[in-house]
């Protein structure tokens, strides 16, 4: 009796690792579909060590670039045309060289006083070939090194794979074992793909760099010059019908932009000027301690005793606009993104264009609609600078806890209380960040919005680019930073 209850638990052991090894050998081949025995063998060789095992790879799939330069070189040293470039110098060099000749026996022939200059123009030609020539000799010869250096190059390559493949491999069908979505190591049909790639793209690459000119649609797109014309002829078209259609609807976002323009410019630069600087002043103690408040008087005496105060003002309130109507809209687009997934997925890729269109693209559509001037500035500095408080919105109310949210739902709470109580005041922080970079990348625009009419300080850096005034560039450019630094500190202020 005692002798089968020992017995038992090694026979249960013994059943346990038969069935986990087999289990293990049908996940290995599930996974690499290809030499299963093989990749079974090295797995458990790297499983069951702690350090690195160097291992070899039987099935090679390419480090491309670097295999690719090596087969570059391995057929241009043994079968490409090394001294082409040099052949095709000298060739337009003789020919060059003909018409000197021609012009020599011209002038020897009617004795004129250009035979001395021409004679030494020939020999310079002469000696340009000949120097040209040795050294096409000289790069023909190196064929047999290049190939060389190449061949030793592949070798390298193909070793390090070897050393790193099997440890790669392993990772990813250790990490596929816990997450199923991973592909899986090597189908056939992934081998084909892989295959015909690296196939396509060593043998475009090897026939460019080995034969240059033989096939010129390697390094020419073939365009059809066509289809350019027809599409500027659509967006033109686009464009015309949505300015002859759309006149109402653009003259209204004019006229409440241009009304809150006016506003801001009625505050800041009719306002006496003690009374605005006194109020920054103050709202930067307020906001940022008493240090701030002393830097920013600093930086408003800076702007006034140059004679920046005005245009400053303006620019503060051509920012102001588009900053408040960017967070006014941007806010509660965040908000209402942040609880639906498909929407922002359908408005991000229009942020991306927004932010990554070089500004002076998106301006010619803007002053086709609003023409030239202040609102069409503002809208521009929009387009720039809305997009943070939309994504940093959308993020810090994705940030907050779900169980602090739970907690105050099972409390009763009502979806207003959830949204004004606990989303807002946790994802605050990220607002004030999106507000700021908002800011911030309006006052970038300062300069940009220039060119179509914006007053302020960045008409001073502009007429400063055009006459390579360098003082006044400089000085207008400091008082832009002060402006951001004032900005900066009042919305990130270290008081709550």
């Amino acid at each position: 009796m005692n002798e089968k209850t020992l017995d038992a638990p090694s026979g249960m052991i013994s059943d346990d690792s038969e069935y986990f090894a087999a289990e293990r050998e049908q996940q290995v081949e599930r996974f690499v579909k290809t030499s299963p025995g093989y990749y079974r063998n090295q797995f458990a060789k790297i499983g069951s060590d702690s350090k690195f095992v160097w291992t070899l790879w039987n099935w090679g799939l390419a480090f491309l670039i670097l295999e690719t330069m090596a087969a570059v070189q391995i057929v241009r040293g043994l079968f490409g045309d090394l001294a082409s470039e040099a052949w095709e110098r000298i060739a337009k060099i003789e020919g060059t060289l003909e018409l000197r000749r021609q012009q020599l026996a011209s002038a020897i022939e009617n004795n004129t006083d250009k035979i001395d200059v021409y004679k030494r123009t020939v020999q310079s030609l002469e000696d340009a070939i000949g120097g040209i020539r040795l050294e096409a000799e000289q790069l023909e010869g190196t064929g047999l090194t290049i190939a060389i250096v190449g061949f030793v190059a592949l070798i390298a390559v193909k070793a390090g794979q070897a050393v790193i493949a099997n440890t790669l491999l392993e990772k990813r069908f250790s990490d596929w074992l816990s997450d199923s979505s991973i592909s899986i190591g090597m189908t056939p049909r992934h081998i084909a793909l892989s295959c015909g790639f690296v196939f396509v793209i060593m043998v475009a690459t090897i026939t460019h760099y080995s034969f240059p000119g033989l096939y010129p649609w390697l390094i020419q797109f073939p365009t059809e010059h066509g289809i350019r014309l027809t599409s500027i002829g659509w967006v033109e078209d686009f464009f015309a019908f949505c300015v002859t259609n759309g006149e109402v609807f653009f003259d209204a976002i004019t006229y409440g932009i241009r009304s809150v323009l006016d506003a801001l410019e009625l505050i800041f630069v009719e306002t006496p000027w003690m009374v605005i600087a006194s109020f920054i002043i103050l709202l930067t103690w307020l906001s940022a301690g008493p240090r701030a408040a002393v830097y920013s008087g600093a930086f408003l005496m800076y702007m006034g005793l140059l004679g920046f105060w005005e245009k400053a003002m303006t620019t503060l309130a051509l920012l102001g606009t588009a900053a408040c109507l960017s967070i006014v809209i941007g806010i509660p687009l965040g908000m209402y993104c942040a609880r639906r997934e498909r929407f922002y997925s359908f408005i991000r890729p229009i942020m991306d264009f927004m932010q990554t269109m070089p500004a002076f693209v998106f301006m010619i559509p803007v002053i086709a609609f609003f023409g030239t001037g202040k609102p069409a500035a503002v809208v521009t500095t929009m387009i720039f600078g809305g997009t943070p408080v939309v994504r940093l919105t959308v993020l810090g109310l994705r940030g907050v806890p779900e169980h602090v949210r739970e907690a105050a739902i099972s409390f009763g709470g009502s979806r207003w209380y959830l949204l004004t109580r606990v989303d807002l005041p946790l994802a605050s922080p990220s607002i004030r960040a999106g507000i700021n970079q908002t800011i911030m990348l309006s006052l970038a625009m300062v300069v940009v919005a220039s060119l179509i009419g914006a007053k302020g300080l960045g008409e001073d850096v502009l007429e400063a680019l055009q006459y390579a005034n360098v003082g006044q560039g400089i000085l207008a450019g400091f008082a832009i930073l002060f402006c951001a630094m004032i900005l900066d500190r009042i919305v990130q202020g270290e008081r709550k």
